[in-house]
C-alpha cells in the first residue's frame, strides 16, 4: 500500500485542538508529512496570528523531537482581499510543488482555506491534479440541521478562499461545525490517557485545560478536539458517513446561501468514528513517550 503524503495547515495558536491533530498526524507511519503551514486566524485576539501559529508548531515539533525532519513554511499572515487576488506565501508555494509531485496528496485545512486558494490563484493547473484532495475543517451544517446561526469560525475567517476553493475542480472533503463539535473528550480521560505521556502529554493536556478557562469557562471539564477528524479520515477514509452536497455559495454572514454552484459537488461528512479517532491517537502518543523514554542500553538488548 503507498503512503500518503500529507501537508497540514494549521491555525495552531487559535484554539487548543490543532495541536493534538498535528500530533496524531506526525506519529502516523502510513502517513508521509510534506509539510506544515501554519496559518492566520483572522485579527480579533491578535495582529499578528499566522506568527503565533508558526511559534506553536515549532514549539510542538520541538517536543516531538521533530524540529529538523518536517519542513514548515509559514503561510498567508491575511485572509484573501476578494475572489481573485491571491496573498502568495512560502505554505502557498509549497502546496503548488506538491501538488506537481506523482502520488497522492491530501491537504488537511484546520483553519482558512486561505493558502490553498492562493495556491489555486497562482497556479490554476493544480485543479487537473486527480490524486490532490482537500480536507477541511469548517462550514455551516447541511440539511436543515441546527447549528451555526452566527456562522462558523475557520469559515468566517476567509470566506472568500472557500468560495474559490469550493467552486473550483478540486475534490474536497468537507467536516462541517456539526460533526467536529461532536468530537469531545473529558478532562478526566485526558489525565488518564494523554498528560502521563511525557513532556508532550503533559503540555497538550495543560495548554487545553488554560485555554478553556481562560477563554471558554474555568468550570468546564472537557473539550472538542474539533480539528482531529482532518487526520482520522486521511488514515481511514472509511470511518466516516459521507454524503455528497451541491456546492453552494458561501455569504457574508460566514453562512452557506441557497445559490447552487452548478456542475460542482462537495463531499461532506455527516458522522465521523470518534472511538477509532481517540483511541489511535491515544495508543501512538504512549508508545511514542516509551520510544522516548527507551534508553541506549534497552534499546540495544531489545
Amino acid at each position: 500500500m503507498t503512503k500518503k503524503r500529507l501537508i497540514i495547515n494549521t491555525d495552531a495558536k487559535n484554539e487548543a485542538d490543532d495541536q493534538y491533530a498535528i500530533v496524531h498526524a506526525l506519529l502516523s507511519p502510513s502517513l508521509v508529512i510534506a509539510g506544515i503551514i501554519p496559518a492566520h486566524f483572522g485579527d480579533r485576539r491578535t495582529r499578528h496570528s499566522m506568527l503565533e501559529s508558526r511559534e506553536e508548531v515549532d514549539l510542538l515539533l520541538g517536543l516531538l523531537a521533530l524540529d529538523h525532519d518536517v519542513r514548515v513554511a509559514n503561510g498567508a499572515p491575511t485572509a484573501l482581499p476578494d475572489e481573485t487576488t491571491p496573498v502568495d506565501s512560502p505554505g502557498a508555494r509549497l502546496i503548488i510543488d506538491e501538488a506537481h509531485k506523482p502520488g497522492p496528496l491530501f491537504v488537511i485545512f484546520l483553519g482558512p482555506l486561505t493558502d490553498m486558494a492562493s495556491a489555486l490563484l497562482l497556479d490554476p493547473t493544480i485543479a487537473d491534479n486527480p490524486e490532490l484532495t482537500v480536507v477541511w475543517i469548517g462550514g455551516t451544517p447541511y440539511g436543515g440541521i441546527a447549528g451555526g446561526e452566527e456562522g462558523e469560525f475557520n469559515l468566517s475567517n476567509d470566506i472568500h478562499s472557500a468560495n474559490v476553493v469550493f467552486q473550483s475542480r478540486l475534490r474536497v472533503w468537507q467536516i462541517p461545525m456539526n460533526v467536529y463539535t461532536l468530537v469531545s473528550v473529558g478532562y478526566a480521560e485526558l489525565d488518564e490517557k494523554v498528560a502521563p505521556q511525557g513532556r508532550l502529554g503533559a503540555y497538550l493536556v495543560e495548554q487545553l485545560k488554560a485555554f478553556n478557562a481562560q477563554h471558554v469557562d474555568p468550570e468546564i471539564e472537557y473539550r472538542s478536539l474539533g480539528d482531529s477528524p482532518a487526520v482520522s479520515v486521511v488514515l481511514n477514509p472509511q470511518g466516516a458517513v459521507w454524503r455528497d452536497h451541491p456546492v453552494r455559495v458561501f455569504g457574508p454572514d460566514a453562512r452557506m446561501t441557497n445559490a447552487i454552484v452548478e456542475g460542482r459537488s462537495v463531499r461532506v461528512a455527516e458522522s465521523v468514528d470518534v472511538r477509532f479517532l481517540l483511541e489511535d491517537m491515544f495508543a501512538k502518543l504512549k508508545a511514542h513517550a516509551a520510544r522516548s523514554t527507551e534508553s541506549p542500553a534497552s534499546t540495544e538488548s531489545a
